[in-house]
């Protein structure tokens, strides 16, 4: 914590060891919160060493146990607090007998288990829910000439035709967070960042690095299937958590997102910057795929002024990998 910063209140992250919220605990202990984590299990040291590592931990970092679809799990967490961050959120990373089921479950009962925990505060003043730019992006009737903003919503119908179930996944957890705020006068602001790039705090792979880590070595399906992406430095998202939670005035669903390129043109400046990785100069384009761009103008307006480019993410992203020996540095 920096000399002048001032001792702030207590606040509460879920899935306390995964690569946003582990930003979102270094920025909040650097700014002088007192920080409770939630993670399945706080004696795994492989999974929280590195929290542990983060610059106020030991002065004002609690981890404790806190199990999505375990109703109540939530309650010794969040008492007290006067904010909850819910970041915590299902991602399959291995192949799935059921996928709709094994993703959508623990998406939506997850974060209205944290919600009821929530309700049971009396201490609460905002919750700041974790949400994603695809809940607004999976549509078949918008303009490609007119930014999409926080008004959009993903279709329901066409996720289960394409069978997107993260995207499904988050759309009706955040749904479902809106409807229970509402119901119990709950004061909460959603944040929906586009592709999240940056150096992980965490040596395990997350999903996220894991398909950067196979795009510079060559491998391109998960970044063809989109044809065109918005990208986002993490650090930045972690401050916007913050922004969304500090600011009263907050309201409503944030877009996040620096810029939105086209596979080609990624691949155009990650080749030129790296040549010595496998990185293809072009992608397969896939047909289908409408193009839009992202309208951050909202998030601007609460305060955040610049986001970093996509060389700096990309850039602190590699290093990272290199750093932690996932990825050669020649």
């Amino acid at each position: 914590m920096g000399e002048n910063a001032e001792v702030k209140g207590k606040v509460c992250v879920t899935g306390a060891s995964g690569f946003l919220a582990s930003w979102l605990i270094k920025r909040l202990l650097l700014s002088g919160y007192q920080v409770t984590g939630t993670v399945r299990d706080p004696e795994n040291a492989k999974k929280v060493a590195h929290l542990w590592r983060l610059e106020g931990a030991k002065e004002r970092l609690t981890v404790v146990k806190g199990e999505l679809l375990v109703e109540g799990s939530f309650d010794e967490a969040v008492m007290g607090c006067e904010g909850v961050f819910h970041t915590a959120s299902p991602v399959l990373g291995r192949p799935a007998s059921d996928p709709k089921a094994e993703i959508l479950k623990p998406a939506v009962e997850g974060t209205l288990n944290v919600l009821r925990s929530c309700k049971k505060n009396p201490y609460l003043k905002r919750v700041v829910l974790t949400s994603s730019s695809s809940t607004m992006r999976a549509r078949e009737d918008y303009d490609p000439n007119i930014p999409l903003d926080e008004s959009s919503w993903s279709s329901e119908t066409l996720c289960e035709r394409l069978k997107l179930w993260y995207v499904l996944s988050k759309t009706l957890a955040e749904k479902a967070a809106w409807k229970f705020c509402q119901e119990n006068k709950i004061d909460l602001v959603t944040l929906l960042p586009s592709f999240v790039i940056g150096p992980s705090l965490s040596p395990e792979l997350c999903s996220t690095a894991a398909d950067v880590l196979g795009l510079l070595k060559g491998e391109t399906q998960k970044f063809e299937w989109h044809g065109r992406m918005g990208y986002v430095h993490i650090d930045d998202v972690a401050l916007c958590h913050i922004l969304a939670y500090e600011r009263r005035e907050a309201k409503g669903r944030y877009l996040c997102s620096s810029t939105v390129v086209d596979n080609d043109e990624l691949a155009s400046i990650l080749s030129a910057r790296y040549p010595h990785l496998p990185i293809p100069k072009r992608f397969n384009r896939l047909d289908g795929r409408p193009s839009y761009d992202l309208n951050t103008s909202k998030l601007q307006a609460l305060g955040f002024k610049k986001f970093r480019s996509i060389t700096e993410m990309f850039h602190d992203c590699i290093a990272s990998l290199v750093e932690q020996g996932h990825l050669s540095s020649s």
